[in-house]
C-alpha cells in the first residue's frame, strides 16, 4: 500500500468517524476527531477554532438533530496527507447543501486542520 492509499483509507475512517459523532453529538466521538491543537474552520474565511475542546463545545452548540438529515459523501482527492472530501447534505426540511472538505490528517488519522466549505443547492 502506498502512502495515497493510506491517505485515503484513513481519510474515509476519519469521514466515518465524523459521520457518527454528527449523528450522536457526543463530546467524545467528536474531541476524538481532532488533535489537541487542532484548527477548524466552519467556513474558511472565519478563524479557526483551535483545539479539540473548543471544537467541541462549539460543535454542541451547531448540533444537528439526528435523524433530520441524509449525507452522501467520497473522497475527491488526496495530496499527501490532506483529503479532500466531497459531499452532499439533504435535510428533511428542504435544505438542500453540497459540501467541499479539506481535511489535513495526522499520523494517528485525527484531524490537525478542517476547513468546510458548504453552498446551498438552488433547487
Amino acid at each position: 500500500m502506498d502512502d495515497r492509499e493510506k491517505t485515503d483509507a484513513a481519510a474515509r475512517r476519519w469521514v466515518e468517524q465524523y459521520v457518527t459523532a454528527w449523528r450522536t453529538n457526543d463530546p467524545a466521538d467528536i474531541g476524538a476527531l481532532f488533535t489537541s491543537d487542532a484548527e477548524y474552520r466552519f467556513e474558511p474565511w472565519e478563524e479557526p477554532l483551535r483545539g479539540s475542546e473548543a471544537i467541541t463545545q462549539e460543535w454542541i452548540r451547531r448540533a444537528d438533530e439526528p435523524g433530520t438529515y441524509e449525507f452522501t459523501w467520497d473522497v475527491a482527492g488526496i495530496d499527501g496527507s490532506r483529503a479532500f472530501i466531497e459531499a452532499e447534505t439533504r435535510y428533511k426540511d428542504g435544505d438542500h447543501y453540497r459540501n467541499m472538505w479539506v481535511v489535513d490528517l495526522a499520523d494517528d488519522g485525527r484531524a490537525r486542520r478542517f476547513t468546510e466549505w458548504w453552498m446551498k443547492q438552488r433547487e
